[in-house]
């Protein structure tokens, strides 16, 4: 397992529209292991593969509360996933994005959505999510479509955290 690098906005690459993973391979499983590792480290709940520069359809996540009681992680993985439909009522949450530190905005989005997916045997599962899950999968699904957060805010809000970042590139690059 290796700690990879985040991307960070503006790089262009978190504008790509990720492709299928053909196989669940050892490759694609040690990808998952390394994405794990990044995102402990970082910390975050949800990390999609472009956001390590790899335009795969793969998402890691774990929505486990750091002070469960189990104290125990709950790693998943989705692969090729899919919104197969949402729910027509809208919830809004604050979110964040490993790839945009430090900034947070309420975004809002279906309440509920049906997802499909295939695990990391390769097999086919469909579930509900709701509540953060909901919220946390839509955000992560959509940086495989080259979207993100910020693309749901006010065009005032997002002209000002792009402003943002570019120079803090400009500055670091």
């Amino acid at each position: 397992m290796a700690i990879r690098e985040i991307i960070i906005l503006p790089d262009k690459q978190l504008r790509l529209i990720s492709k299928p993973v053909e196989t669940v391979n050892s490759e694609v499983r040690k990808l998952a292991d390394d994405m794990f590792e990044t995102m402990y480290d970082a910390p975050g709940i949800g990390l999609a593969a472009i956001q390590i520069a790899v335009p795969l359809r793969l998402i890691t996540m774990d929505l486990a509360k750091k002070d469960d009681e189990e104290g125990g992680k709950q790693p998943r993985v989705f692969i090729n996933p899919e919104i197969i439909s949402a729910s027509e009522e809208l919830s809004v949450y604050e979110e964040g994005c490993l790839s945009i530190p430090e900034y947070y905005e309420e975004v809002e989005r279906p309440a509920t959505v049906r997802i499909r997916y295939l695990d990391l045997d390769g097999k086919t599962v469909e579930e509900d999510a709701s509540g953060l899950f909901a919220t946390c999968i839509q955000h992560e699904i959509d940086h495989l479509n080259g979207v993100l957060f910020v693309d749901y805010l006010s065009k005032l809000k997002r002209d000002r955290v792009m402003k943002k970042f570019t120079k803090i590139a400009k500055r670091v690059g």
